[in-house]
């Protein structure tokens, strides 16, 4: 399995952003836009910044031994006075299948339990994404139920699977 270290986005990893995003699993699995529309990154990485800021949520770069960015870690909703936060993770089409997903989720639920001093993670999956399922249970997530018809962007609507993992796991 692959080694990533995990450091928050920044405007230098952009440039590698929107050829990962054009990807048909992205499309089917993610609500980020496939392929992004010009200027999106920029966007959305300031957002995230914002919000870094207030605590609410965070982006990471996933990054390989090379310093190559393989993927994306996300926390898109952070909720400290709960100690809950929800993860997500995606890996560059040409880095599947060598266990860099298990190796992002790991670092992102490090980060969440260590730094973040979270008590609950949870994971939404799109029910069709069996390989990121897999991810999770090697992870240590356990599944809890299928939420029927999620809204998934413009357009799309998939039943979505929650999966979570507590910190006294």
């Amino acid at each position: 399995m692959g080694s990533v270290r995990l450091l928050p986005l920044a405007a230098e990893h952009l440039a590698a952003v929107p050829p990962m995003l054009d990807d048909p699993a992205v499309a089917a699995f993610t609500p980020l836009p496939s392929p992004p529309p010009d200027g999106w990154a920029e966007q959305w990485l300031a957002g995230y910044e914002q919000a870094r800021a207030e605590g609410t949520r965070e982006v990471f770069a996933g990054l390989d031994d090379e310093d190559r960015l393989i993927g994306l870690g996300f926390a898109p909703h952070i909720d400290a006075a709960a100690a809950e936060i929800e993860l997500g993770y995606l890996v560059a089409a040409s880095e599947r299948g060598r266990g860099l997903g298990t190796a992002v989720l790991r670092a992102l639920t490090d980060w969440a339990f260590d730094t973040q001093q979270a008590h609950r993670l949870t994971l939404m999956i799109v029910d069709a994404n069996v390989a990121s399922q897999r991810v999770a249970e090697r992870v240590g997530y356990s599944y809890e139920g299928t939420m029927r018809s999620l809204y998934g962007g413009p357009g799309r609507r998939s039943d979505v699977q929650l999966w979570s993992r507590l910190r006294t796991d």
